[in-house]
């Protein structure tokens, strides 16, 4: 495969950032997205110039590490697929690629494809601990849990904080990987004592990071890599209701 790349090229933070066009001939179908980036970056080492600097890991769809926006969409056009397990049989011979960072006010971009995502870090630790202890494994039926609620806080718990839903929310908003990260405990019984005060907190970090605000539109779960549901946002936004309705009613707090 013969393809041109028009690539995010940005030396810092502080620099203004373009779109650079590279041609790049006899790519394997068989390659991964991120392989083919390897080979771009080990030619342009060869003649002297400057790799692009990308994001990456495990390789395996697991750390959710490999945060692109390929042809405008979030891990490029495959569902339920992140970019390192994209592989160019999806894109045609001759095709030009456009690649470009995660584009939101809460992911600054560092290097040409390479953003911070520490905003994601803040929202969860701004949830807290889990205060209720848990010892080892516990007896299977010594704490029933309803199987709806065990397959919803599973399916939650699947997130892997790549920031696909931020990147593709037309508001920058992290709610679907909030609602994520709220439900996945407060949909148990270990979460419950703090159920109501991770929400808040949570929330409040969001905000205080620069997210955008939900309007529903519902990209995120079209672009979770995990196809986290839309519903959980409604799940958390019930949980923020009540937290603050209880918040309000508490004297002193």
């Amino acid at each position: 495969m013969n393809l041109t790349l028009r690539i995010w090229r940005q030396a810092g933070p502080e620099d203004r950032g373009q779109m650079v066009t590279y041609q790049l001939a006899d790519v394997s179908p068989d390659m991964s997205f991120l392989e083919m980036l390897d080979v771009l970056n080990e030619r342009l080492t060869l003649d002297g110039d400057e790799p692009v600097a990308f994001d990456h890991d495990c390789r395996e769809g697991i750390c959710g590490a490999c945060s692109l926006v390929i042809n405008g969409e979030a891990h490029g056009p495959e569902r339920a697929t992140t970019a390192c397990q994209l592989h160019m049989r999806h894109f045609r011979d001759g095709e030009t690629i456009d690649i470009e960072p995660w584009r939101a006010k809460a992911f600054p971009v560092i290097k040409d494809l390479v953003v911070d995502r520490e905003a994601l870090d803040r929202i969860i630790a701004a949830g807290g601990y889990i205060t209720a202890p848990t010892g080892s494994a516990p007896e299977a039926h010594a704490q029933p849990v309803a199987k709806a609620n065990a397959d919803a806080a599973f399916e939650n718990a699947a997130c892997i904080g790549c920031g696909a839903c931020v990147a593709a929310c037309p508001n920058g908003s992290g709610m679907l990987f909030t609602a994520a990260k709220v439900s996945q405990l407060g949909l148990l019984p270990q979460g419950q004592p703090e159920r109501y005060t991770r929400v808040i907190g949570m929330m409040a970090e969001h905000d205080a990071s620069g997210f955008g605000g939900c309007t529903n539109i519902g990209e995120c779960a079209v672009a979770c890599p995990k196809e986290i549901p839309l519903t959980s946002i409604g799940r958390l936004n019930r949980d923020f209701m009540k937290a603050t309705a209880i918040r309000n009613d508490t004297p002193g707090t």
